[in-house]
């Protein structure tokens, strides 16, 4: 018998499964916040009722839980994606628009087309499948927190490897999130060829 949180976290995909519609995918993003990088968002169907011990909203695991729980779930699932809008389209189009067209690539690039789509928030601008938005959905539906958790381990993994690129900005710890560390080294340093100067107004 399913755990009360796991009947909680598929109640979205039952009612789906209730109207016979099976494949269906979680997008969620990672990264509207942060002075500097891509927003990045990940698609993912998985098998109904998957068992993902742990799985939740990325923002409440802790950093060893999420790279844990990002190997399961590629291994898990029928199909995932990760995407991501660059820097340059973030600061062209805004980050509300960024952030749904990371999602709508990372749907695109699924190896399964999903018959239907639970997008975290409140919006769906461009998503082409059929689908419904939850907010904060990551923590309500199995789908999209598998897809926040894959999107949030991508994005830190990259704002990682840019540590090494632009040193001084401490960007494995932060992530490029607006701490008071990465205000300091910003005005120390400046801006560097990753940071999204629409953030930086108030610099």
């Amino acid at each position: 018998m399913k755990s009360e949180q796991k009947k909680d976290l598929w109640k979205y995909e039952a009612d789906c499964f209730a109207k016979g519609v099976h494949w269906i995918c979680g997008a969620d993003e990672a990264g509207a916040g942060p002075l500097a990088g891509p927003v990045y968002a990940a698609a993912v169907i998985l098998p109904p009722y998957a068992e993902i011990p742990g799985l939740d909203d990325s923002k409440k695991l802790s950093e060893k839980k999420r790279e844990q729980l990002y190997d399961l779930i590629c291994q898990t699932a029928v199909a995932w994606a990760v995407a991501r809008a660059e820097v340059e389209e973030i600061e062209s189009i805004n980050i509300l628009n960024a952030r749904m067209l990371a999602m709508h690539r990372a749907i695109e690039n699924l190896s399964v087309l999903p018959e239907f789509a639970l997008i975290d928030g409140n919006r769906s601008t461009g998503i082409a499948c059929p689908n419904r938005t939850i907010i904060k959905g990551d923590g309500e539906s199995a789908s999209i927190a598998a897809a926040s958790v894959l999107a949030k381990v991508s994005r830190d993994r990259y704002m990682i490897e840019m540590d090494a690129v632009y040193p001084g900005y401490l960007f494995a710890k932060h992530k490029g999130y607006p701490t008071k560390a990465h205000y300091e080294r910003l005005r120390q340093l400046g801006p560097c060829p990753i940071h999204r100067r629409s953030f930086l107004r108030n610099l």
